[in-house]
């Protein structure tokens, strides 16, 4: 019973914005991993690899599996989870953040779906800003593919185009581009990820309103809300998705190729001239797969670690206890 209280104590001690951060970190670390072996598949197809988008799901399934072993479902997943954890931590805790300094800023606010698309969209936007370069290194750690690195030895050295890991890829992208290297296809991100996560959020909020009282803690409906949400706000942004990644193997790719691609918008309309329109939605469908039980569980555990966290409710503190709050949070 001590040790009981002795826990309540020291979470209740700790300041919003921690539990807020610890909520968002452990669901993003979750929910990643549960999906990691689709985003490996999604970002091949993605990036070009001709090879896999031949041979469909399946055959890319099996393939992976006889050539690399079941950790190359998870090649790139270290680098993915070391970013989604501060990434997800970022992302839900600014997003509760810009909320508050919104209702506070403009008390005349109205807090409905407008409010969470706002917060959502600037969540995001700060979120990707700090954890970039380890999406980026994700990206070129997932794009490697064994059999095809070592087929390529003859025309191109496998040294040049085969990261040893997280490291290496981080120190070898700075050496080779510098910092801004490290940031290449961010503005697809930032164009993508504002509307994306406005409209998680705003989705997801919307529909968590119009879910009866009796049953605003049952799991299965924030798992129904939370896949809903990722499914429209993923398809309205997918073919910038495309294009970031595309972007951020570049070098590895135009080294094969030898072509070059700069700006965002003309990364895009290349795609569609080259390749036509239905790349820029290459791996939709595996990302369906994924993007519902992720954004789903990501949603669902965010609640149940507030809970846990005993984060109190958005609406239920009056002014002055939020506010009381609030200076909690900076000191």
């Amino acid at each position: 019973m001590a040790e009981g209280e002795e826990k309540n104590g020291i979470i209740d001690s700790m300041p919003l914005f921690a539990k807020e951060l610890i909520a968002g970190g452990v669901t993003g670390g979750i929910a990643k991993t549960a999906v990691a072996p689709l985003e490996r598949i999604k970002i091949l197809f993605q990036t070009r690899r001709d090879e896999f988008k031949r041979i469909g799901l399946v055959g890319s399934i099996n393939k992976i599996g006889k050539t690399e072993g079941l950790m190359g479902f998870y090649r790139g997943n270290g680098a993915s989870v070391a970013r989604i954890v501060p990434y997800a931590a970022l992302h839900y805790m600014a997003y509760e953040e810009y909320r508050r300094w919104i209702i506070f800023g403009f008390p005349d606010t109205t807090r409905g779906p407008l409010l969470d698309l706002v917060a959502g969209s600037f969540a995001g936007g700060t979120a990707v800003l700090f954890t970039y370069p380890l999406d980026l290194v994700r990206t070129k750690l997932a794009y490697q593919v064994v059999g095809s690195a070592k087929a390529q030895v003859k025309s191109f050295p496998m040294e040049q185009i085969v990261y040893r890991g997280i490291t290496d890829c981080f120190s070898r992208t700075y050496r080779e581009s510098g910092f801004r290297g490290l940031y290449r296809g961010v503005a697809p991100s930032l164009y993508g990820i504002f509307p994306y996560a406005g409209l998680k959020f705003y989705f997801y909020e919307e529909m968590k309103r119009h879910v009866p009282p009796e049953h605003k803690k049952d799991i299965s409906l924030k798992l129904i809300c939370g896949s809903v949400a990722g499914l429209l706000g993923q398809t309205l942004t997918y073919p910038l998705d495309v294009v970031r990644r595309q972007m951020q193997v570049e070098r590895l790719y135009s080294a094969v190729k030898e072509e070059t691609r700069r700006g965002t918008m003309q990364t895009l309309f290349k795609i569609a001239r080259e390749e036509g329109w239905k790349q820029l939605f290459s791996g939709l469908s595996i990302n369906y797969l994924k993007v519902v039980p992720s954004v789903a569980i990501g949603f669902t555990v965010y609640d149940i670690m507030k809970l846990h966290l005993r984060v109190p409710p958005r609406e239920e503190p009056e002014a002055e206890a939020v506010t009381t709050q609030k200076r909690k949070v900076f000191t």
